[in-house]
């Protein structure tokens, strides 16, 4: 489909909406006509202001015509003598492409790149052109990998999708804003009713009759039923502009495939999933792992340190690639499925170009570890900037130190509450061999299932919640004496570097402590030792 056709295409589907509103008002006028004709002076009142109250939205939706904004602040603008390379090659697969290159590149911290354009006229015009990249993304792609993902964005200005989204954005914002006022004013009329009710409930109760349960069943029914006609045509516009969308994937995928090699394009795009997955499990057991102890990884690592998990998880990446995601299409997602687009690259002509350079797709810029620097002092919060940086050892240690410390807290408290003392690890101790083990662990929180246990299932759901918070207060007490450290693990979780010649003897410790007959004597036997 050409761009004409697309531009027009989009024209008509905005119509729509402001054929719809007219239409809308147009009912509305001809039953108040008919009221002004037919009904009762009191009744054609009432629907006038109805009607007049039902138009405000209508009106309000139509001629509200700022739509949002791009971020234009948002990443890292960096200029032709900041990264010469990374710009020669955006300008040659621009003109290989057949379109003008961005104006601005910007680097970001998403596991993505974009395109944008900040078009006029509703798209008739064109605009400024940007170019987001995350380097995220870029620390996870070949140099041939990333020309393809390049070249797939530069078909994306080619066949003017950016521009011509300003008419299919407008589109979507009119309706979404419609509907909401239909709905801010529904959701008044329900919270006036539920306030008048419950007033006139607590005068009932202070002269000690029984109140009414609060009922809104069947107010702002007016507002919803013009939200849903709306609605009705918000999904046929998000079906008809998404579809389009789907096919500039596609169109965009061969243009990167023509330039950058059939088979970078395919490596790229099965590289996608991956690193999604990857940089998902990362920012949350790694870069965050800190923040509850106050600390970060040091500069640049918060979002660069995604090198060291994919190196030494390459085989569970490679795994990830072979086997694409299968999710169902929806005719509501704005691009196809992955394997869908694998597929057809694949089966496109081999271009010979199986060879191509892959090495790492930073080595395109001047200096990554300064690039990745920047774009945390652009992306993290004041209060995220202001948190202490040490290295990854240590953060590992203090933070997974501190995690334990948090968790053990239910246990310590329990055992404060039932043997009158300071809940320490010595009391604990104490308190098994006594056998009030079990009152303590009846204090612990639980689940809904082994709250409503009695006897020995009772005892079966507490025991590994005792272990658990026990294991936990023991390890304190090793890494306060220095005798045990966190070390930290790319290829798998943080681990306990326990005493040398102790590392298998913890575990047994601990099941024989919360057995049915407690025996702390192996564990107080392993402290005793360090």
């Amino acid at each position: 489909m050409g761009a004409s056709v697309r531009a027009l295409r989009a024209l008509l589907l905005l119509a729509g909406f402001y054929l719809l509103g007219l239409a809308m008002l147009a009912v509305l006028a001809g039953v108040d006509w008919a009221a002004a004709l037919w009904a009762p002076s009191s009744l054609a009142v009432k629907l006038y202001v109805v009607s007049a109250l039902l138009a405000v939205p209508i009106v309000r939706g139509m001629f509200m015509l700022r739509t949002p904004k791009d971020d234009a602040a948002h990443g890292v603008l960096v200029t032709d003598a900041q990264e010469p390379r990374l710009w020669q090659e955006v300008r040659e697969l621009a003109a290989q492409v057949g379109t003008r290159a961005p104006d601005e590149i910007r680097l970001t911290a998403d596991m993505n790149a974009s395109v944008s354009e900040e078009a006029r006229f509703l798209g008739l015009l064109g605009g400024t052109r940007r170019l987001h990249l995350g380097l995220p993304l870029v620390s996870g792609l070949t140099e041939a990998q990333l020309r393809a993902v390049l070249a797939h964005e530069m078909g994306h200005y080619g066949n003017a999708d950016t521009r011509l989204s300003a008419i299919t954005v407008r589109g979507r914002v009119q309706v979404a804003r419609t509907i909401a006022h239909f709905e801010e004013r529904a959701g008044g009329k329900v919270a006036k009713e539920r306030a008048r009710q419950e007033r006139k409930n607590e005068k009932k109760l202070a002269k000690g009759k029984k109140a009414k349960e609060v009922d809104t069943t069947g107010v702002g029914l007016t507002y919803r039923s013009m939200a849903k006609v709306y609605k009705a045509y918000g999904h046929f516009y998000l079906r008809a502009t998404l579809a389009g969308s789907r096919r500039q994937e596609l169109a965009a995928d061969l243009a990167a495939a023509r330039i950058a090699g059939r088979d970078a394009t395919a490596s790229a795009l099965r590289e996608i999933p991956a690193l999604d997955s990857a940089h998902d499990f990362y920012m949350n057991a790694y870069a965050t792992l800190g923040v509850g102890a106050g600390l970060l990884p040091p500069p640049g690592e918060v979002f660069g340190g995604i090198r060291h998990l994919l190196a030494a998880r390459a085989g569970e990446l490679a795994e990830l690639r072979r086997e694409l995601p299968t999710e169902p299409a929806s005719p509501y997602d704005s691009h196809p499925p992955i394997a869908e687009r694998v597929a057809r690259l694949e089966a496109l002509p081999d271009d010979g170009r199986a060879s191509e350079p892959a090495g790492p797709a930073l080595g395109l810029l001047a200096d990554p570890g300064a690039a990745l620097v920047a774009v945390e002092q652009a992306s993290l919060t004041p209060e995220a900037l202001r948190l202490r940086r040490v290295d990854w050892p240590e953060l590992v240690h203090v933070s997974m130190t501190a995690h334990f410390a948090q968790e053990a807290e239910p246990l310590r408290r329990a055992t404060a509450e039932v043997t009158d003392g300071d809940g320490s690890l010595d009391a604990l101790l104490n308190a098994l061999d006594l056998g009030v083990g079990w009152e303590i662990a009846d204090r612990l929180p639980k689940s809904d299932q082994a709250g409503a246990a009695k006897g020995r299932a009772a005892r079966e759901f507490a025991r590994p919640v005792l272990r658990r918070g026990l294991s936990r207060m023991v390890a304190g007490e090793l890494i306060d004496r220095g005798a045990a450290r966190w070390e930290l693990s790319w290829s798998e979780s943080a681990s306990l570097r326990m005493p040398p010649g102790h590392e298998d003897d913890l575990p047994a410790a601990l099941d024989a402590a919360v057995a049915d007959h407690p025996d702390t004597a192996p564990l107080r036997r392993l402290l005793a030792t360090v």
